[in-house]
């Protein structure tokens, strides 16, 4: 039985579409299937299963990440890709492949002239057209087309030096060359494909180290031999226009190339080392990077209170936190919303993050006197509505910051403390008079990021002792008005992380912040004034109703998104 009459006896279609859908494959070229799919007609699960039991043949569902890249060597790509089937599994002297369209005599022929050829026995099974194309990315798996890329660059090196080491003279040219522009290509696809923030290329003592940061973490992803170290740093040099002949002196960067149909901005910091120059490449996708305030963990009392500051006609918004907490991507959240056709957006940064359609962004150049201070006096020049300064980090910075805010702009920046309470009296350290303070200053943000649970396989547990405990004890402290929300029930539940192949075996996938927002408000100005130390601004900021980031990270942990292991790693007052 044909498809076709199969679904006109389960009565999905009658004989005359039947016959169209026959003669649209016939002219278009594609299969039945192909075509059914397309349409919507029926799931293409539901379509394989049939066909399944049609053909004798088992259906099989593979994860990319099950199949051996050795392999993937017995059917080369061009056949799989024509003929739509590929290796799965070899087990003992039989090799499992998987098909598309089993029926095709073509393909059959195919597999058999490869079997004779590469001398081995199979046993087919069928796959979805969706599951093929998942499974043949693993040809162009990291180490595999990395694998490939070395031995053309070990043919370089043979046919330049005729075996002896190469001289770092050479290194320009060969990074200009095929092999290393593929290996280095391929290193910043994959890191791009994967999620990753940051690439580490760094020698060790017996070889060169390739690390990717998913989700806050650094895992090993790549080792290659140690003399081609020189040819890859000179060619990220090449594309971020260093200075490829010194080595001696860190140097910063950038370049954006084109991978999966979108431009992908790289940031670039080289740093000498006693084994020889390491680099850091920060991943900077301009569509992932901003995202909106709920998609970031702005929910509830945090989010109105954002939301009602940027509807200010001025005023200084200040995040802050840790390198790597997310402050900048929160800034640049917040400048999305504002980016408007009638206000003028200017930027000073350090260095520029995303590009921004309709903002005016500026890098300081403190090599040449462009500072966040300098740029500020030149801002104010331009008649901005908004103006984003990188970093305050000086009392000439914080007071041209504060004077702007003062004078009718809504100021977005970034500082260092450890919590939201402690940004008043850190601008007062910076020589920032107390009385400027209240009408100035809008909001504090402190933040940090962690792990989000993998939704495939987090599970479900009762909540341990000491768990239980903190979750109980945060809860008791939550301002009344948040409390009223939650019901704790007798037998508490929380998730834990479990691990699986769509989350790298890790039991995490993605990254959510934690909040606590700092208001002005009259009766915080009165402290400001009076006596601005940090445990009465506690005082004022639990009156309003503020959530430590703490607490939030436990509502984020009820609600099932994180862990209580993540709350403590990275909220957890030290």
């Amino acid at each position: 039985m044909t498809i076709i009459e199969h679904l006109v006896k389960q009565k999905i279609i009658d004989k005359q579409k039947g016959g169209s859908l026959e003669y649209e494959a016939k002219v278009s070229g594609k299969t039945v299937e192909e075509i059914i799919v397309e349409k919507g007609i029926i799931p293409e699960k539901s379509l394989f299963e049939f066909k399944s039991a049609n053909l004798g043949i088992p259906l099989k569902e593979v994860l990319p990440e099950d199949v051996p890249l050795k392999v993937l060597e017995l059917i080369p790509y061009d056949s799989a890709g024509y003929y739509k089937m590929i290796p799965l599994d070899k087990k003992e002297d039989w090799l499992e492949v998987g098909m598309v369209y089993p029926e095709d005599f073509k393909a059959q022929e195919a597999l058999k002239f490869l079997s004779r050829r590469s001398k081995f026995n199979y046993k087919v099974f069928l796959i979805t057209p969706a599951n093929f194309n998942d499974l043949s990315r693993q040809y162009r798996s990291l180490k595999g087309e990395v694998k490939k890329a070395l031995e053309e660059l070990e043919v370089e090196f043979k046919e330049e030096a005729g075996g002896a080491p190469v001289a770092r003279a050479e290194f320009e040219r060969i990074a200009e060359e095929a092999p290393v522009t593929k290996m280095v290509a391929v290193i910043l696809r994959h890191a791009v494909e994967g999620g990753a923030s940051d690439i580490h290329i760094e020698p060790t003592k017996k070889e060169l180290r390739v690390r990717f940061r998913l989700d806050g973490i650094l895992h090993a992803s790549l080792f290659l031999p140690l003399k081609i170290h020189h040819a890859i740093i000179a060619r990220i040099k090449i594309l971020s226009n260093l200075k490829i002949d010194e080595t001696r002196l860190p140097q910063d960067g950038r370049f954006t190339i084109g991978v999966e149909a979108k431009n992908i901005d790289f940031r670039v910091s080289t740093f000498p080392t006693i084994l020889g120059e390491k680099v850091v490449l920060r991943v900077l996708d301009p569509l992932e990077g901003v995202k909106t305030l709920e998609g970031m963990g702005l929910w509830g009392r945090n989010f109105e209170i954002i939301k009602k500051a940027v509807q200010n006609p001025y005023g200084m918004i200040l995040a802050t936190g840790p390198t790597g907490s997310g402050k900048t991507t929160t800034l640049y959240t917040i400048l999305r919303t504002l980016n408007k056709e009638g206000v003028n957006i200017i930027t000073l940064e350090d260095p520029v993050e995303y590009f921004m359609e309709g903002i005016n962004q500026s890098q300081v150049k403190p090599e040449i006197n462009y500072t966040f201070a300098n740029g500020l006096r030149h801002i104010l020049r331009q008649d901005p509505n908004i103006i984003m300064v990188g970093e305050i980090r000086d009392e000439e910075t914080a007071a041209l910051a504060t004077n702007a805010a003062l004078t009718g702009h809504i100021v977005l920046s970034t500082l260092h403390t450890n919590n939201a309470l402690g940004v008043i009296p850190r601008l007062i350290d910076l020589k920032v008079s107390p009385f400027l303070l209240p009408p100035s200053l809008s909001l504090c943000i402190a933040q940090r990021l962690a792990r989000t649970l993998c939704p495939d396989c987090k599970k479900e547990v009762a909540a341990g002792g000491k768990a239980k405990e903190v979750i109980r004890k945060e809860i008791d402290a939550l301002p009344e008005t948040a409390k009223k929300e939650i019901i704790l029930p007798k037998s508490l539940k929380i998730y834990e992380p479990v691990g699986c192949k769509k989350c790298r075996s890790e039991g995490y996938s993605g990254r959510i912040a934690f909040f606590e927002i700092l208001e002005m408000t009259t009766a915080l100005s009165e402290i400001i004034l009076k006596e601005p130390t940090e445990s009465r601004i506690r005082e004022e900021a639990k009156r309003q109703g503020m959530i430590t980031m703490k607490q939030d990270g436990i509502l984020k942990v009820l609600k099932g998104i994180t862990s209580m292991a993540e709350v403590l790693r990275v909220a957890e007052e030290k």
